[in-house]
């Protein structure tokens, strides 16, 4: 199990400085947590993810599922076992999926998007996806075969992976969809978050997940029911609006309804704009692709904003990439070598970037919380 406990709560904004302690570690909050999709953050062993002072990672329920299967993992222990990640783990229930393998991939578009004019209405199905009261069809991105997922599954597959940290299934509905299908959705997560909470026999902790789109009475009634019910902590997913004006906005009215006490997770949100204004809503927990997905495209986070590092005018730049950056690869290596090592597509060039991305990630939020300490945010 965890336990939380709140050390600070500041009196500028909702911003709560806490302790979230796990079997496998402690946690200090405000915390960024680090995408580890296949039980791997992308790119980096387990001793380069120590050196980027990352201190939560989540992992994929659906992809584990499919590669190597919840009962491999369980043969060796667990997933801490099996991985050696250094930190605690979180698992997703395999609802962002509903979601991405279906209308995302139908409509072409992300969690957070600009409306293409596609509006999902109430009946409406995805192409490769099924959604019924007890779960969803999926069809494998593997293979094509049929494969089902419910509340009960999840959960089955989640306590084999063995994370400290656990979600309720859901469905995530699209961006755009109408009040009346969010509505209709809702119905559904909540009655597999009650699902999932009898399924659960392990002494791992679940979250339940508040859902709602960006209306605000569906945000409330979410947040209510699933306050309502004892879960160990909170997650909240879906989309966030078309700006961080807006998303600070749908969180205020989610984190009213939730108890202070427990933790509170914003699920596939971390630009480096909306991390403050994430924090200031009262966000304990809160993982993103950004870092380690930008790396890979050759985009180095710096304290003067991004940088293309496979710009050819970088390789007469002898500077790191960022000179206030403590990071290992800002200690030992230049722009034009990393650049160098991208334009010659070598894989170590991706690695050093992932590395450098998620430290300074987590540099950033460790200043968040010192300005929480000083009554400064």
């Amino acid at each position: 199990m965890i336990t939380f406990r709140i050390t600070k709560t500041s009196k500028r904004s909702q911003a709560r400085l806490g302790v979230l302690k796990t079997p496998h570690g402690t946690v200090q909050t405000p915390a960024f947590v680090a995408v580890g999709t296949q039980g791997v953050v992308k790119a980096l062993t387990i001793d380069q993810v120590r050196a980027t002072g990352t201190q939560l990672a989540i992992c994929n329920t659906f992809h584990l599922h499919l590669k190597p299967g919840e009962k491999i993992v369980a043969k060796h222990g667990g997933l801490h076992a099996f991985s050696k990640l250094p930190v605690p783990l979180m698992t997703d229930s395999g609802g962002f999926q509903v979601f991405s393998l279906g209308f995302g991939r139908d409509l072409g578009v992300g969690k957070v998007s600009k409306s293409n004019g596609a509006k999902v209405n109430l009946g409406r199905q995805p192409q490769r996806v099924k959604i019924t009261d007890r779960g969803v069809w999926f069809q494998s991105p593997i293979d094509g075969k049929k494969l089902f997922l419910g509340p009960r599954m999840s959960i089955r597959i989640q306590q084999k992976l063995g994370a400290d940290i656990i979600l309720a299934f859901d469905e995530c509905p699209p961006p755009h969809a109408s009040h009346a299908y969010h509505a209709a959705s809702l119905e559904k997560t909540h009655a597999w978050a009650k699902v999932c909470l009898k399924e659960k026999t392990s002494r791992q902790a679940l979250y339940g997940i508040v859902q709602g789109g960006p209306f605000k009475d569906l945000r409330i009634s979410s947040a209510k029911f699933i306050a309502s019910l004892p879960f160990d902590g909170f997650a909240i997913g879906g989309e966030f609006g078309g700006s961080t004006k807006t998303m600070r906005q749908m969180l205020s009215w989610v984190n009213a309804e939730l108890p202070e006490a427990k933790p509170r997770h914003l699920l596939g949100i971390g630009h480096i704009k909306d991390i403050p204004e994430v924090i200031k809503s009262g966000v304990d927990t809160f993982d993103c692709i950004v870092p380690t997905h930008y790396a890979r495209h050759g985009t180095a986070f710096t304290s003067k904003g991004k940088l293309d590092v496979s710009k050819r005018a970088l390789l007469n730049d002898k500077k790191p990439l960022d000179p206030t950056c403590q990071c290992a690869v800002c200690k030992t290596y230049s722009r034009a070598y990393l650049c160098h090592l991208l334009r010659a597509k070598e894989i170590t060039g991706l690695t050093l970037l992932t590395q450098h991305n998620l430290f300074f990630f987590n540099t950033l939020v460790a200043e968040y919380r010192q300005l929480i300490v000083h009554g400064k945010m």
